[in-house]
């Protein structure tokens, strides 16, 4: 038995199939997310809402692989007996050090334009820079935690450094920049903690687009921006998600489009498994159930 406070994500009452009510609830702490139940709505489960910081009382368990708190008591937290800071789940990399890795990397392109426009969005604007480290890149997929958009950015251009060595037809500055800046939308498309959740802007216009308008407003910024490059950029951005079916305004018609859509699946995707492995209790080499990103069921290598 347990017994610690949470901040309440969502909460839901279901019906099981003998139509008994029930809360179906997703806890926070700084440790992550789990799945809390409360089977018995007795009187020992005070009032409470989404977004409220709770105490309770649980047992913890395991559902299909999963951690789960089956949980037997509940009162909102007082003000005092939390810091809210200590409920925004976080990348396990130090912000300050990717930080330092995007500006370095932002050095090495070259083509003068690019680099500006890097510029102006990472180094240049205090407010932006303060909360593009801690915001996340997704909801609940993957780096769904604070500095989780710096994280995978910097993963993404690591992934498309890797390609443009690899395939030298590959123009490496377009590229970089492309991936440095290709989930900038989602400052706008994600609030941010606790809520962490989708905007009105984001659910109108989507990162992609927004981060297509975020572009184009700093390139009209910069003097003899050339606008072929421009649109190449913005293409980029547009395709990467590959697939019409995944949400891109466009699908990819340059190799370097091809290449970060590439790299922005590869890193959501590792990074999904990962962070399935992270909520498990089961051991190396037995099945973790059902997962929706991968639609199959997973386990662990065995070592």
């Amino acid at each position: 038995m347990i017994s610690s406070i949470y901040l309440c994500k969502d909460k839901r009452t279901l019906q099981t199939k003998a139509g008994k009510n029930y809360y179906s609830m997703q806890l926070h702490d700084k440790t992550g997310a789990i799945d809390g139940k409360v089977w018995d709505l007795s009187s020992g489960i005070e009032h409470f809402e989404s977004m409220d910081y709770i105490q309770v009382d649980a047992q913890v368990t395991s559902f299909q692989g999963t951690l789960q708190l089956n949980i037997r008591r509940v009162r909102k937290a007082a003000e005092g007996e939390y810091d809210p800071t200590d409920y925004m789940p976080c990348s396990k990399r130090n912000l300050d050090e990717m930080y330092d890795e995007l500006v370095t990397m932002i050095h090495t392109v070259r083509e003068s334009h690019l680099q500006r426009l890097l510029q102006m969005i990472f180094t240049e604007d205090a407010e932006f820079i303060k909360n593009f480290k801690i915001h996340s890149a997704a909801k609940t997929m993957h780096h769904n935690f604070a500095g989780g958009l710096l994280e995978h950015s910097i993963s993404v251009a690591k992934l498309c450094d890797f390609f443009a060595k690899q395939y030298p037809v590959i123009n490496r500055d377009l590229l970089i920049t492309a991936a440095l800046c290709h989930d900038i939308g989602k400052m706008t498309e994600i609030s941010g903690f606790p809520e962490n959740d989708y905007t009105d802007e984001g659910q109108l216009i989507g990162h992609i687009v927004q981060g297509v308008i975020m572009l184009d407003e700093k390139m009209r910024q910069i003097e003899g921006f050339p606008v072929k490059l421009g649109n190449e950029l913005k293409h980029c951005i547009l395709a990467h998600h590959g697939e019409l079916e995944y949400g891109s305004p466009k699908k990819p018609a340059l190799i370097e489009a091809v290449a970060l859509a590439f790299a922005d699946n590869t890193d959501a995707k590792l990074e999904g498994f990962i962070e399935v492995l992270d909520g498990s209790t089961e051991k190396d080499g037995e099945w973790l159930g059902f997962s929706r990103m991968f639609d199959s069921n997973v386990r662990a290598t065995s070592k």
